[in-house]
C-alpha cells in the first residue's frame, strides 16, 4: 500500500465523516501502523494537493490538510460503491461515450484509468460504455478539459453476450477468489485482544485490498453475471469484517486525530 492511495483510504473511510481535515502530525500517526513513514506522507499529501484533491488549512492541532470539492465528489462516489447497499437496479439501458481523441499520453492514460475506476469499459479507443451515468462523469470530463457525447442507448441483441466481450469477467471472478483467500487468512492472523492500531492497520489493508476492485468491476447487475458469481460471497465477507473491526479502528483514529503536534516531524 503506498502512501497516496492509504491516504485516499484514509479521509475516505474515517476523515470524510469527520469533517474531512486533520493535522499533518495527525495524518503521520494514523498511517504509522501501516509502516508509511513520515516524508512518504509529505510527499503524497503535496502531490494530492497539486492534483486538485487536498487544499492546507490551519487547524487548532497544526498545519494540515481538508479534502477539495474535488475530492468530496470522489470519496462519496467511492463510499457508494464499496458500501454497496441494496439491490444493484438497472434500467435495460447503457451509457455510451464518444471521447474526443487525447493525444499526450500521461493524459490519455489518465482519462483510461479515471473512466475505468467510474465503471465504464472501452469499445474502441473513443467509445466507451457503462451500465449507467456516473454522478461524477461531469466533474472529470471538466477537469480534463475533455469533451465527450454521450448517448443513453438500447442493446439490439443479448446483454450478457456483451458484458461478456467487455469486461473480463473470468479475470475479474478470479480476482475475488483470490482476493477473498488473502483477506481470511489477513483476519485469521488478527489475535482477538488486538491492540486497536493493529485493528486500524488490518481494516485498512483489508479495505486497500477491496477498493481495487473499483478499477475493475463497474458494479454490474445480478442479471448480467454468471450464476454463482465469486464477487457476492467475497463482498458478504468484507461487509462483514470491515463492519466488525470498525469500533476499534474508530477509536483509533479519534485518538490520534485531536493530539496536538508535540515535536516537529522527521
Amino acid at each position: 500500500m503506498n502512501a497516496r492511495a492509504a491516504l485516499f483510504d484514509l479521509y475516505g473511510d474515517h476523515l470524510r465523516s469527520r469533517g474531512g481535515r486533520a493535522s499533518v502530525a495527525a495524518l503521520v500517526r494514523l498511517l504509522a501502523p501501516l509502516d508509511i513513514a513520515p516524508p512518504a506522507v509529505r510527499t503524497a499529501v503535496s502531490r494530492m494537493v497539486r492534483q486538485g484533491w487536498l487544499t492546507p488549512a490551519r487547524l487548532p492541532q497544526g498545519p494540515g490538510y481538508e479534502v477539495t470539492p474535488r475530492c468530496v465528489r470522489r470519496l462519496d462516489e467511492t463510499a457508494l460503491r464499496i458500501y454497496r447497499v441494496g439491490t444493484i437496479t438497472w434500467t435495460g439501458r447503457w451509457h455510451i461515450l464518444v471521447v474526443e481523441p487525447v493525444r499526450e499520453r500521461p493524459r490519455r492514460e489518465r482519462l483510461k484509468a479515471d473512466l475505468a475506476f467510474l465503471g465504464y469499459a472501452p469499445l474502441s479507443e473513443t467509445t466507451w460504455i457503462g451500465p449507467r451515468p456516473s454522478p461524477e462523469l461531469g466533474a472529470l470530463l471538466a477537469g480534463e478539459d475533455v469533451r465527450a457525447d454521450r448517448f443513453d442507448a438500447v442493446l439490439d441483441g443479448d446483454p450478457r453476450a456483451l458484458v461478456a466481450r467487455t469486461w473480463d469477467l473470468d479475470g475479474i471472478g478470479s480476482a475475488y477468489e483470490e482476493w477473498l483467500s488473502r483477506a481470511v487468512d489477513l483476519i485469521g492472523a488478527l489475535p482477538e485482544d488486538a491492540a486497536d492500531d493493529r485493528v486500524f492497520a488490518t481494516r485498512s489493508r483489508l479495505l486497500h485490498g477491496w477498493r481495487n476492485f473499483l478499477f475493475r468491476d463497474p458494479g454490474l447487475p445480478a442479471d448480467l453475471l454468471p450464476p454463482g458469481w465469486p464477487g457476492e460471497k467475497a463482498r458478504a465477507y468484507f461487509e462483514q469484517e470491515a463492519a466488525r473491526l470498525l469500533p476499534a479502528a474508530a477509536a483509533f483514529v479519534d485518538r490520534h486525530l485531536t493530539e496536538p503536534q508535540k515535536e516537529p516531524l522527521r
